[in-house]
């Protein structure tokens, strides 16, 4: 892979590190240790690591040589709601950060989460209101354009959220209030925001049907807000409670009572998107980076089940876990493969940017 092909397209590129930093969180988080697990934690992370450096150096390469690039990217519906991606990026790989490499690391594992933490965070919020804004305003926008993609500038601060919570317990007084308040304020505008554009999307593909065959894969996106949204949920309910002074029990219940109907429908929606992404396929599925969409949504619901299961002690839970943890192995192996096959190609960068 040369930085000539992840130069032109910086926000998509950033899908890589998510969804390789997920399988480092994942396999942390799984309630049921497997042989190589660790190792595999390992292997993601650092892999990770090396794609965040990749894509960063990337973005800033392309924005020196071309400073208009950004203004373009944000003006082209098709393009700019993968500006959550970056944000996303930052947080994933910060967690994965602190979860994973915390044992060699020390304090500077702990200290690059905070800073990236606070970086994806700010970005995330700014693409949260900004993308939606041009969206409002800037650009055209047809009554059968509704995809999955446009939750990816929505989600970050529900990512921000879970990230969060794991960070109280280095926090103490008002400042450990004040992170768990902005903790649930953006899982509530995170999930809220999902509320509003899911049914958008279900709408679209009842009366629109699958338009353009390389935005199939984006249906895989909707899993993202839905998983991580039961997972920021149960990671609150864990560290929240002495922050905010209330039980642990209570925020519990909220968890349980919110992530089990929760996760019910993004089982239901992962058969469907399945479904469909599987009679795409043999109609023929034509490679973009939207392809990405198999891993991190999935992750989210790796951890999301992995902490309904911590919760419940229910064994259903934790083998649901492990099947999603297969999946998303599987989904990263294809994306990954998809990725370097079509990097190798001749054919020019623009196929990249598509979703």
């Amino acid at each position: 892979m040369t930085i000539s092909r992840i130069v032109p397209v910086p926000p998509n590129w950033f899908a890589a590190v998510m969804g390789t930093s997920i399988i480092a969180t994942a396999a942390h988080s799984l309630p049921v240790r497997l042989p190589g697990l660790a190792a595999l934690a390992w292997t993601a992370w650092a892999l990770a690591g090396i794609l965040l450096v990749a894509a960063v150096a990337g973005t800033v390469a392309h924005l020196r040589s071309d400073p208009a690039a950004l203004r373009g990217y944000l003006l082209d519906p098709a393009v700019a709601h993968f500006y959550g991606a970056p944000a996303m990026g930052l947080l994933a790989f910060g967690t994965a950060t602190l979860l994973v490499a915390s044992p060699v690391l020390g304090d500077a594992a702990l200290a690059i989460d905070i800073a990236l933490w606070t970086l994806g965070t700010a970005l995330g919020l700014a693409t949260a209101v900004g993308v939606p804004v041009l969206a409002f305003t800037r650009h055209r926008v047809e009554a059968d354009a509704a995809t999955g993609a446009w939750l990816m500038p929505v989600v970050p601060p529900m990512v921000s959220a879970a990230a969060g919570a794991l960070l109280l317990p280095h926090l103490e007084g008002t400042a450990a209030q004040t992170m768990a308040l902005a903790c649930y304020a953006m899982f509530g505008a995170s999930a809220l925001a999902a509320l509003a554009l899911i049914p958008q999307v279900w709408s679209r593909l009842a009366h629109h049907g699958r338009a353009e065959l390389r935005t199939v894969p984006t249906m895989w996106i909707v899993l993202g807000p839905l998983g991580q949204s039961v997972t920021a949920a149960g990671l609150l309910a864990d560290h929240a409670g002495p922050a905010l002074g209330v039980t642990e029990h209570a925020l519990t219940l909220f968890a349980l009572l919110y992530g089990i109907p929760v996760m019910g429908f993004a089982l239901l929606w992962l058969a469907i998107a399945g479904a469909v992404t599987a009679v795409t396929a043999r109609e023929g599925l034509p490679f973009s980076l939207a392809w990405w969409a198999f891993t991190f949504p999935v992750g989210t619901m790796v951890t999301g089940a992995s902490s309904l299961a911590s919760h419940t002690g229910a064994v259903a839970l934790d083998a649901v876990a492990v099947a999603l943890f297969a999946l998303l192995l599987a989904g990263w192996g294809v994306a990954a493969r998809g990725t370097v096959r079509d990097a190798r190609k001749v054919s020019g960068p623009q196929e990249l940017v598509a979703a």
